[in-house]
């Protein structure tokens, strides 16, 4: 039986998706108490957003402190190819008018605190410094966690259902065998940020460049932020950047990967790194299941996908919206099983495949421009899975499109033209 003081939900982990998710439960009227192990603010990387977060951000309610912000505001993305040519900026405007069209570069702790407090105004419970050391189960279903303090005091909340918002370190994936790494996206990722990059002017000051290197072995993200800082990257299959080198110092790698980004060297000539390089190998994963009895996985505890196209925010707004409406829709039913937790599921693994699938053409050589020119209204459906629009099954005509390469070799390489969706 659920005690009167403990709550109906527990949220485990308190970004993106723990905060929409325990948010909007919460506005249903239902008690949620959500745990976070760290104290905010905390550093995260994953700084981009792209349009279709809007939608959730509104629902949120927290479009005005965005607009009036410190974000950088971001209204396109451009490409670079391995020789140093820029594309035309992608703008998001031109293929949809409207606000959504208009997102930002966020610092993530300030994002994160931004959510994590507009989950307390809304009614959350939040407690800091609080680790869960396992989900309690009764059988198959989960009815509360075992926590303690950063005081060291444990205790047990019981709940009628666990949402697993704890990122990668997810407590329920990973106890149930269910994590599913991604055989064809063994990437790797250094990044670190830089005081003073050149960046563009106007408009296009807040673009996303995504920068090839030579031999299309890899491609640089740079983001700019807020305070002239860029956050800059590369990104490469792992044993390219980890296991073919004469070191593994990722100062060392990260110097050489610039050395062969025509793209980026000029941007960084008088930039200063303030930052130490960070790691991140093999990120790629899913879960083989959303739901179960009395449990639900959002944001990077149910997958995570690779960074080309800046989808890891939208993915974990999108999944604790979608999630805390099966959620408080089961709660007002009486039913907290897998199937009325879940049905969110299938709609939303659809269109993260659509991305995937993007995301492997790209490495794979494809040519988005050579698309363009021979299927002129393929265009239009590039640009909704560019924006985040990607939860339609009316992009599925493109698929066979993507096999069409006459003019690409499929040597696993990521060619000049198919960097540039806008053809």
């Amino acid at each position: 039986m659920i005690r009167r003081a403990d709550p109906e939900v527990v949220v485990v982990g308190g970004g993106p998706a723990g905060a929409t998710a325990a948010t909007l439960i919460a506005t249903r009227g239902h008690a949620v108490t959500l745990f976070e192990r760290e104290r905010f603010p905390r550093y995260h990387v994953g700084e981009s957003l792209i349009p279709e977060t809007f939608w959730v951000l509104d629902r949120l309610g927290i479009l005005p402190q965005l607009r009036g912000g410190p974000f950088v505001e971001k209204h396109s993305v451009q490409f670079v190819s391995e020789q140093g040519k820029v594309s035309e900026p992608f703008y998001f405007s031109d293929y949809k008018e409207h606000e959504s069209s208009r997102t930002w570069q966020v610092t993530r702790r300030d994002f994160d605190q931004l959510l994590l407090d507009n989950a307390r105004a809304k009614g959350v419970q939040v407690e800091e410094g609080v680790r869960v050391l396992e989900v309690l189960f009764e059988g198959p279903r989960a009815v509360g966690v075992r926590v303690v303090d950063d005081a060291g005091q444990e205790r047990t909340v019981r709940c009628r259902v666990v949402v697993d918002a704890a990122g990668q370190s997810t407590v329920i994936q990973d106890r149930l065998g269910l994590r599913q790494w991604d055989p064809l996206l063994k990437k790797a990722a250094i990044w670190t940020y830089w005081k003073g990059a050149a960046r563009d002017m106007g408009r296009d000051a807040g673009a996303t460049l995504v920068m090839q290197t030579a031999g299309k072995k890899g491609w640089f993200w740079f983001i700019p932020l807020a305070d002239d800082l860029t956050s800059v990257g590369v990104v490469a299959d792992f044993d390219h950047l980890f296991k073919n080198r004469a070191t593994k110092d990722p100062e060392v790698i990260y110097a050489e990967e610039v050395a062969c980004c025509p793209g980026l060297q000029p941007r960084l000539v008088g930039a200063e790194r303030v930052e130490p390089f960070r790691i991140a190998k093999e990120y790629s994963y899913r879960s083989r299941q959303v739901a179960g009895d009395g449990w639900v996985l959002v944001g990077d505890a149910l997958g995570f996908l690779d960074p080309l196209y800046s989808s890891g925010i939208l993915l974990a707004l999108k999944s604790g919206a979608l999630a805390a409406d099966a959620i408080a829709s089961g709660l007002a039913a009486d039913n907290t099983s897998a199937g009325a937790l879940g049905t969110w599921g299938p709609g939303y693994l659809a269109g993260m495949d659509r991305m995937r699938k993007l995301v492997c053409a790209f490495y794979d050589g494809l040519n988005f421009g050579g698309i363009v020119r021979r299927h002129g209204d393929a265009k239009a459906l590039l640009t909704d899975i560019l924006i985040g629009d990607f939860f339609k099954d009316t992009i599925d005509v493109l698929w066979p499109l993507l096999d069409e390469k006459p003019e690409v070799s499929r040597q696993g390489a990521v060619s000049a033209a198919g960097a540039d969706p806008a053809g």
